[in-house]
């Protein structure tokens, strides 16, 4: 054989490798855990208990909680004497659900083994979006705004401890989205989506203390992430459906990258440097090849409206919760992470 065309045949070879590597997907479904005594209606975010293998889902539209076992993928128990619920702080120490009921205007907490009600926290209309502070313990609570009809909102302060409310932050919009919170730092991040800017807040002075419009054209800010090893803030856009990136020291945008539709949910991967949006009919799963460098690495399918996933990078799984539509029975899709 010719040397040029032992060459071209190991090139060739050199790459159907790197194609097939590139096409690999990098979600692989291996289970699904049914929901079927679930009507149509939205699911909004997950919340995890690792030592516990279970999983917490609020069902919104629904008006449920529901609790998986992550090990068998069955559901092991619902809670359902709620309105909307939102999102969820499980507090392992004190064996307590504390759970976000925005019709109810409320936190309402739970026995995390026995899962009966033992108290409540009142806030306004609406309340919402969260983020917890493994340091002090404090739930920021975004809560009134459009549903109060007032043009402004609020991210309350609330003690898991003493399961007390302790204060207000004051924002002049009426519309706030998802929060991030710098865990290394003081700073709160907000999706201040009724003005398409990201909010910067000083939890020690509970201030506004910058505001990051997002590039012209672009609105809708809903879902948000933080990588904040390699200070990034990634917040998703629906008009146009946009994954924009932020430099976290100054509200720099460092990369713009067209996703799904209609994202509800952002998860990223700190281990691998992945980012997943679910949105509309598939999910999306980007590459953090560094900090200011970003590649779309597959378009997972989905469902219609299953806008509500979580990574696990601990037990190497993706969950995505589907809700019932036509003859579909909602439902919990299990996936492998791929590398």
């Amino acid at each position: 054989m010719k040397r040029t065309q032992c060459f071209t045949i190991i090139l060739f070879l050199a790459l159907a490798v790197c194609a097939r590597a590139q096409n690999k997907a990098p979600l692989k479904q291996v289970a699904a855990i049914p929901l079927p005594a679930l009507h149509e209606g939205d699911f909004d975010h997950f919340t995890v208990d690792l030592q516990g293998h279970r999983l917490f889902l609020d069902a919104e539209e629904n008006g449920k909680v529901e609790i998986l076992d992550a090990k068998s993928n069955k559901v092991l128990h619902t809670i359902d004497d709620l309105k909307a619920p939102h999102s969820i702080v499980y507090r392992p120490d004190l064996n307590k659900l504390f759970i976000v009921d925005g019709d109810a205007s409320e936190i309402k907490i739970y026995n995390a083994t026995t899962y009966q009600r033992i108290g409540q926290i009142r806030l306004r209309i609406d309340a919402d979006s969260m983020a917890y502070d493994p340091r002090t313990h404090y739930m920021y609570v975004v809560n009134a705004g459009r549903a109060a009809h007032t043009p402004y909102s609020f991210i309350s302060i609330v003690n898991t401890d003493t399961a007390k409310k302790i204060g207000d932050i004051k924002i002049n919009s009426n519309r706030i989205e998802s929060l991030a919170l710098q865990k290394s730092g003081n700073r709160l991040f907000a999706n201040i989506t009724g003005e398409n800017a990201v909010g910067v807040i000083n939890r020690d002075t509970d201030a506004l203390i910058a505001t990051w419009p997002l590039p012209a054209g672009l609105q809708q800010n809903v879902a948000m992430a933080f990588d904040e090893a390699h200070h990034r803030i990634f917040t998703v856009t629906r008009e146009p459906s946009r994954l924009i990136v932020m430099d976290s020291d100054n509200g720099k945008v460092v990369a713009v990258l067209p996703c799904v539709d209609f994202v509800d949910d952002a998860s990223f991967d700190p281990t691998n440097g992945r980012i997943y949006l679910a949105g509309n009919d598939f999910v999306d799963v980007f590459q953090e090849k560094n900090p200011d460098h970003y590649v779309l690495l597959g378009r997972v399918p989905g469902s219609y409206r299953a806008k509500t996933g979580i990574v696990v990078p601990q037990w190497h799984r993706y969950y995505l919760a589907v809700p019932r539509h036509g003859s579909q029975i909602a439902q919990v899709r299990v996936f492998q992470v791929i590398h």
